[in-house]
């Protein structure tokens, strides 16, 4: 059926189907995928909830571990206009209802492990009428249990769906790590050009959705990409879809928890040309890995962290593991998809990554008016043009984030940055995190470099503790390398070297493991307990 090609996330999958369907699509365990059996695939999913009454704007929930399953179930909701929503499956069942009830969920996807905590949720809730669960060991199916391989196989692969709009919706729940996920309503064509680089990473983007299947063809090859977080955060659905988009082989690591020896033995079996990783927390098993044991990397172009920063130590040493390799940091949030990036070439004045931002970006004062270049005042992170609709449901965090000046729409994730002489904008962090201590404003991120340049330290977090003097100290939670034991005092003599003195923590805590959450974005909440708790403890001691 031949019809208008829209900017729409299913209309440009299947423009790809149609032109080089027998290229591969997705690796994921032992299932394997062409870019035409996937859309057949992704199409018995839309049949299959179309058969239960889903319909367009209709919100169903992907609770699952990263597989092929949910790629598919992905594709398959857009094709009918459905909205797939994002749900953590480290989730217990409040936080598991508060999705159900604040997603408007009326179908889900889960694992036949989840069933007990889902059905707990759902005691009270109305809405879903579907569930699917996906076969993964944990016991045999209960009567009347509806499970994804018998239904969707099933199921019809023909595709036959109404015309669809670069206006629908595709909504990302944020991690939550400040009270509960919000639900972020991106329209799919600026979805596309923001947060999906446009069909052309690090190019110019297409000027038509057709644009998408001919550069496929000319090209002959994509770009074989790995995100190695899970798939229930919006980074990793994103990597996912730039990889696709590109006519590249997507690779997963299927499972619940991040492993780095299958990681590497990915790279190396399918040519992974790009690993996408979160930070610290996934790089330092990495490095550890590559100490134990050799992979043949030839393949790999470049490894980009999203979602949490490298530190300057980490990366470096990833970097000289991996020379041939380019190492990055590129920098976005939910709420602005791709902003930035910046290699080992980039560093600010005081050492700091800084990013090369396009013509969106801005930093903004207190009144919402843009910084010039070298003012040295610390703003708030910006950007216009092609940003979300808002949070879904939550008018009250819509208008605090998404603000209008001078008729121009801005959107402000909530981290604060400054702007270098040459426009390279320098970032800092969530100005939530921010310590003052006697009336100067301290970064954690900044402080938790400097810590993990040390040679003891595998990884730390930074927080503010209550001061009588100075109002808060500089306190370090941190994860020493095994067998190590630094001293407060050696920390400190290092990071003099690198930071001002106000900066350089005045209390230590050494714990076993610095906790992240799975995104591999830092644990502040359980930190400050931590230190809290050892604060106490001395004050009583």
């Amino acid at each position: 059926m031949s019809r208008k090609l829209n900017w729409n996330l299913a209309d440009l999958y299947e423009s790809l189907a149609d032109a080089i369907g027998d290229r591969d699509a997705l690796v994921s365990g032992s299932t394997r995928h062409t870019f035409g059996s996937l859309d057949k695939r992704a199409n018995q999913v839309a049949n299959y909830l179309k058969s239960r009454g889903v319909r367009a704007g209709q919100h169903v929930g992907l609770h699952m571990y990263n597989s092929a399953e949910f790629i598919e179930a992905l594709i398959g909701c857009l094709k009918i206009r459905a909205v797939p929503i994002n749900v953590n499956y480290r989730f217990v069942a409040d936080e598991l209802r508060h999705m159900i009830v604040d997603g408007d969920l009326v179908a889900i996807f889960s694992q036949r492990s989840f069933r007990p905590e889902l059905e707990k949720a759902l005691v009270g809730t109305t809405g879903v009428n579907t569930i699917v669960y996906v076969d993964d060991g944990a016991g045999p199916s209960l009567e009347g249990q509806l499970e994804y391989v018998t239904t969707i196989d099933g199921a019809s692969d023909a595709r036959d769906f109404e015309e669809r709009s670069g206006d629908d919706l595709f909504i990302v729940y944020t991690g939550g790590t400040t009270g509960m996920p919000k639900g972020v309503m991106w329209r799919q064509e600026d979805l596309f050009f923001a947060g999906l680089q446009g069909g052309r990473p690090g190019g110019d983007p297409i000027e038509r959705p057709e644009e998408l299947a001919e550069s496929t063809v000319e090209a002959g090859m994509g770009m074989n990409m790995l995100p190695a977080a899970p798939l229930i955060h919006g980074a990793a659905q994103f990597t996912s879809f730039i990889c696709l988009f590109t006519g590249g082989k997507l690779m997963l690591q299927a499972g619940k928890s991040f492993d780095a020896k299958r990681i590497w033995e990915l790279v190396q079996d399918e040519a992974v040309n790009s690993l996408v990783i979160v930070g610290d927390a996934m790089a330092i098993p990495l490095l550890d890995e590559l100490e134990i044991n050799s992979y043949d990397t030839s393949a790999l172009f470049t490894i980009a962290s999203a979602g949490a920063v490298l530190s300057p130590a980490i990366k470096d040493k990833l970097q000289a593991k991996l020379e041939s390799t380019m190492v990055m940091n590129n920098f976005g949030a939910t709420e602005v998809g791709h902003q930035g990036a910046a290699t080992g070439d980039d560093p600010s004045t005081d050492g700091r990554p800084s990013f090369y931002m396009d013509e969106t970006s801005a930093v903004l004062d207190e009144d919402g008016t843009p910084l010039a270049p070298g003012s040295g005042k610390l703003g708030r992170l910006a950007r216009s043009g092609r940003i979300p609709l808002g949070y879904f449901k939550d008018p009250v965090k819509t208008a605090e984030r998404f603000i209008t000046v001078d008729g121009k729409r801005w959107v402000i994730p909530g981290d604060m940055a400054l702007v270098e002489e040459d426009g390279r904008i320098t970032v800092f962090g969530r100005g939530s995190n921010c310590i003052n201590t006697g009336g100067e404003k301290v970064f954690p991120e900044e402080v938790e470099e400097a810590l993990k340049g040390h040679p003891d330290v595998r990884d730390a977090l930074v927080v503010g503790v209550p001061d009588p003097k100075w109002m808060q100290r500089v306190a370090a939670v941190i994860e020493p390398v095994p067998g190590k034991s630094p001293t407060l005092e050696e920390l400190q003599a290092h990071c003099r070297n690198h930071i001002a003195s106000y900066k350089v923590p005045r209390m230590l805590v050494v714990e076993s493991k610095v906790a992240r959450f799975p995104t591999g974005k830092p644990d502040y909440t359980w930190a400050k307990e931590r230190a809290l708790a050892a604060q106490a403890k001395d004050g009583a001691a």
